[in-house]
């Protein structure tokens, strides 16, 4: 039975209410990036679009400029400092480097391991999966202090490497869980098929099943660069001289206030570049979150 035409215009019209809702913090968050200092700390109440755009706040969170010249600028006197404590170009790339490189490395494990989990008889494999899963579920602080304590034996504290494993530990439950629902939809006759005519388990894996999933291993890259690159506690606690972009962000947090335009500024332009892989595999990446809900 079709619904009315009030019902429906009234659905939509709750639709777009529940975006807007959820969608005007990252609004706000983008509009204050481009305010100036006058306009996130006006005495007289929220400034929402009476005010001059600047990209100052950009220029000295990705560019270098220096803060007290952005400052002077403005015609503020808040939080004076050097450009150096608000240049976040090292951040930045030292942050693509551990995102990419755990991303990398939790898809070339992943997926090994749930095509086995796919494929190969094994006993107890309910169990087992319900313990990767449950890997996921335990809270980064119940393991951050053992892992700081390892990683300082085997000499990996402050460097970029240690960083990679570690995202990469905390990524493989959620990464083996959603390619193996990709893997479960290729059938297993393909499989024997290409093996009847000669192929082993691994050329079948590689040139047959693997070309048949590249949509959801893209999509599990993307969720795995996204938890990467929004990771903060284990990038707190096992580094000091690496920054990752939530951890340089929390340093805007000074002794002397919060600097709301150089937070926005660059907690902005670190949401961009997910936002837009979303966009391209968000067909992949919505079925592989909502598998087995359609499943006895």
């Amino acid at each position: 039975m079709q619904a009315s035409r009030g019902m429906q215009a009234f659905r939509d019209v709750v639709s777009i209410l529940i975006v807007i809702v959820f969608m005007f913090p990252l609004f706000w968050w983008g509009l204050s990036s481009i305010k100036p200092y006058t306009a996130i700390f006006n005495k007289d109440g929220p400034v929402y679009f009476d005010f001059q755009p600047t990209g100052q706040n950009y220029a000295v969170t990705l560019l270098g400029q220096s803060r007290i010249a952005e400052n002077l600028e403005s015609g503020g006197t808040f939080g004076a400092g050097g450009g150096s404590s608000y240049d976040s170009r090292q951040t930045i790339l030292q942050s693509i480097l551990i995102a990419v490189g755990s991303t990398a490395l939790t898809i070339v494990l992943s997926t090994l391991a749930s095509y086995a989990l796919s494929r190969l008889p094994m006993r107890g494999k309910q169990h087992f999966i319900f313990w990767i899963l449950s890997q996921r579920f335990m809270p980064p602080i119940a393991v951050v202090i053992p892992i700081m304590f390892m990683f300082r034996d085997m000499q990996l504290l402050d460097t970029i490497t240690g960083l990679i494993l570690a995202h990469t530990l905390i990524n493989i439950p959620i990464a083996v869980l959603l390619l193996k629902s990709f893997f479960d939809d290729v059938p297993k006759d393909v499989d024997e098929a290409a093996m009847i005519d000669g192929a082993t388990r691994f050329q079948t894996f590689r040139r047959i099943v693997l070309p048949m999933v590249k949509g959801g291993i893209a999509a599990t890259a993307v969720l795995c660069f996204i938890f990467s690159w929004t990771e903060f506690l284990l990038s707190l606690y096992l580094t000091t001289s690496i920054r990752t972009l939530p951890v340089k962000i929390s340093t805007f947090v000074t002794s002397t206030g919060t600097e709301w335009g150089f937070i926005t500024a660059l907690g902005t332009s670190a949401i961009v570049p997910s936002f837009i892989f979303i966009l391209l595999v968000q067909k992949h990446l919505v079925r592989g979150l909502t598998l087995g809900s359609l499943k006895d």
